[in-house]
């Protein structure tokens, strides 16, 4: 928990804790999610240039550019992260307007961790392109099945439920014009019926014009 700011109340005290956001907040295992997501993020060691050398005490081998490095920013919280995640798939938004939303939502940032109000963007929208690809399918699946054991807590669902799947396989129709030899013959007649409309009206102009 971090120092209490006299000027900013906390975000806890402004919102309804009953809010569907509020409960889930509470409920999620951000822990766990961290712990199991956190080595997928972690900066990878590569191997280093050797270079051979010559000294007064003869020749040596140098090694350089290798190990950890620590350049580069900080990433950004985890739980920020796949809050932002959770909250553009549940409110159907874009990288872009999942961002600014939370920036003026007080329910979108009490769900990803944070304490006071920000009035400002969490991240950059290329930062959620980037976390996404380092997350690849196992991290998905983990959140999938956090997403899962945090329902089951809140008795959203019951394990019972997950024994059957029902798929909804209702056919509809779309406007989608096939290329078929029948429409391209269609096609080619409209536009030649146009053609002949479009010559006899410029014909028709011009005998009115050369009577006139």
């Amino acid at each position: 928990m971090s120092t209490p700011d006299f000027f900013r109340s906390r975000l806890d005290a402004m919102i309804d804790l009953r809010h569907p956001l509020a409960v889930l907040a509470t409920k999620m295992s951000w822990a766990s999610i961290e712990a199991t997501l956190g080595p997928l993020f972690e900066r990878r060691s590569r191997d280093g240039r050797v270079s051979e050398g010559l000294d007064l005490f003869g020749s040596n081998s140098l090694e350089f550019a290798g190990g950890v490095s620590a350049a580069g920013r900080p990433r950004l919280p985890m739980r920020l992260m796949v809050g932002l995640l959770y909250l553009k798939h549940a409110y159907n938004e874009s990288d872009e307007t999942v961002c600014e939303r939370w920036a003026q939502d007080v329910y979108f940032q009490f769900f990803c961790g944070e304490e006071y109000f920000q009035p400002r963007l969490p991240c950059d929208p290329t930062n959620l392109v980037r976390f996404r690809q380092a997350l690849g399918e196992a991290g998905v699946e983990e959140l999938l099945a956090a997403t899962i054991a945090a329902a089951v807590q809140m008795k959203a669902v019951t394990p019972v439920e997950f024994e059957r799947v029902i798929v909804d396989t209702t056919v509809q129709e779309k406007a989608i014009a096939y290329p078929t030899d029948s429409r391209l013959l269609e096609v080619a007649r409209a536009r030649l019926v146009q053609s002949i409309s479009l010559y006899r009206s410029v014909v028709s102009v011009a005998q009115d014009l050369n009577g006139d």
